[in-house]
């Protein structure tokens, strides 16, 4: 193997999201890029634009237990770090060639194509690959589990057990 490593370069991605809270498909779209890298980032953005029910240092252990298990059986390594940068220049800051984004709709597309756009503008270098949400999870999106958590609906099938448990009692004060 160091064989190899000598030469070729590592395939390194960055994933980023905000992850409040993270989802079934934020972790089925972590383990299929980890088959496809030597190494991922997992970015979690600050953002608070979108009014986060997490804070920045809770929503990165979330990431970092639901998804300890993936780095160990692809035989890879997960970093999940915080940022609240320009995506580009996180990317290029963790050594990153690839910007990983799920997809679950058409809508999802439009966006997801002009950020694609912009970040190629700025970034050439940098490749923007897609991958599709599987057909069980194409519907989940953070802010509908926080809805559904919120008016008392059942929402253990669309997050991990631990963010399940989270979420439950951050909404039970």
């Amino acid at each position: 193997m160091a064989d190899k490593d000598a030469h070729y370069p590592r395939r390194i991605g960055l994933y980023p999201g905000t992850f409040d809270p993270i989802t079934n498909g934020h972790v089925d779209v972590i383990a299929r890029a980890a088959r496809l890298l030597d190494k991922l980032v997992v970015g979690v953005a600050i953002n608070t634009g979108k009014g986060p029910m997490f804070t920045l240092e809770e929503r990165v252990e979330m990431v970092k237990e639901e998804i300890e298990s993936i780095a160990t059986r692809n035989g890879m390594v997960i970093e999940v770090v915080p940022f609240d940068s320009l995506l580009i220049a996180f990317a290029r800051e963790v050594g990153a060639s690839m910007i990983v984004r799920g997809l679950r709709a058409v809508s999802d597309f439009d966006y997801e194509f002009q950020m694609a756009g912009m970040n190629y503008r700025m970034a050439p270098d940098i490749e923007t690959v897609f991958l599709m949400a599987s057909e069980t999870h194409q519907f989940i999106a953070s802010r509908l589990v926080k809805e559904v958590a919120k008016l008392g609906g059942d929402f253990a099938s669309f997050v991990p057990a631990l963010t399940h448990a989270r979420v439950l009692k951050r909404i039970q004060g």
